[in-house]
């Protein structure tokens, strides 16, 4: 595929909040010596079509904590809703024309799907945002609510999202997508994302990605290999930790 490519800023952002509910300051919690977040910021920063990667926190604690790794690290409100909409307040102060909101909690991110979902902005220029789908392989996914599910056209675009299986699987052949979440978004359509009405299907299945489809805009979805693993427990951690030190090995 030929790629196109004009000059514009594109920028990673980084939401970090310490507040937690299963596993409060997660965000610095230590894998390999490093804090969760330095991980995230460093991998980040390896993606080969990032401007600049910013940490946007409304916690001293992850503001200090990102300074003395040399991190670029800007404080936000307390009262954003969502990690998306403290992507938003950053994306507002910036001139990127590009904004990708990358998880904080994944220590393992792989750059190489940083740049898969940033390409299919630089590609088709009129879809307002883009994300990723992995295959899955583990049949036991599937019927996990945990793990949403996917389903696109064929040109890519994103048809619905779900905690439920789709499509259901009457022939006992189709294949099933999970969703990855990381978001890429042209900054117009990001800051004005929180200001789209939330409609029935999000709030039947609390996946703020269906927003963008219920108000008819467009989701592009790229392939990766990526197998997503964030930390949300103190168990995912050690799990985490297994598989950083098992990668080490020679």
């Amino acid at each position: 595929m030929l790629h196109l490519f004009v000059p514009q800023r594109i920028l990673g952002v980084i939401p970090a909040r310490f507040a937690s509910s299963r596993f409060p300051g997660k965000a610095l919690a230590t894998l390999a010596g490093k804090t969760i977040l330095q991980h995230v910021y460093e991998r980040s920063a390896q993606a080969r079509y990032l401007t600049d990667v910013v940490i946007a926190t409304d916690d001293d604690r992850i503001y200090q904590t990102a300074r003395q790794f040399r991190a670029t690290v800007r404080m936000t409100r307390a009262d954003h809703l969502s990690g998306t909409d403290r992507v938003a307040e950053v994306a507002s102060a910036d001139t990127a024309s590009i904004i990708v909101n990358i998880q904080g909690d994944e220590p393992l991110i792989d750059p190489a799907a940083i740049d898969a979902a940033t390409l299919a902005l630089l590609d088709d220029f009129d879809a307002p945002m883009a994300t990723l789908r992995k295959k899955i392989e583990d049949r036991s996914e599937i019927n996990n609510p945990n793990v949403v599910k996917v389903v696109t056209d064929r040109s890519g675009n994103a048809i619905y999202f779900s905690r439920s299986p789709i499509p259901y699987d009457r022939g006992q052949n189709a294949g099933y997508y999970k969703h990855i979440g990381l978001y890429v978004y042209r900054r117009d359509f990001l800051l004005s994302y929180s200001q789209l009405p939330v409609g029935p299907l999000e709030d039947a299945e609390r996946l703020e990605q269906l927003r963008a489809l219920e108000n008819g805009y467009r989701i592009r979805v790229m392939d990766t290999e990526y197998e997503s693993l964030g930390v949300d427990t103190p168990e995912d951690l050690e799990k985490v930790s297994k598989l950083f030190t098992a990668s080490m090995l020679p």
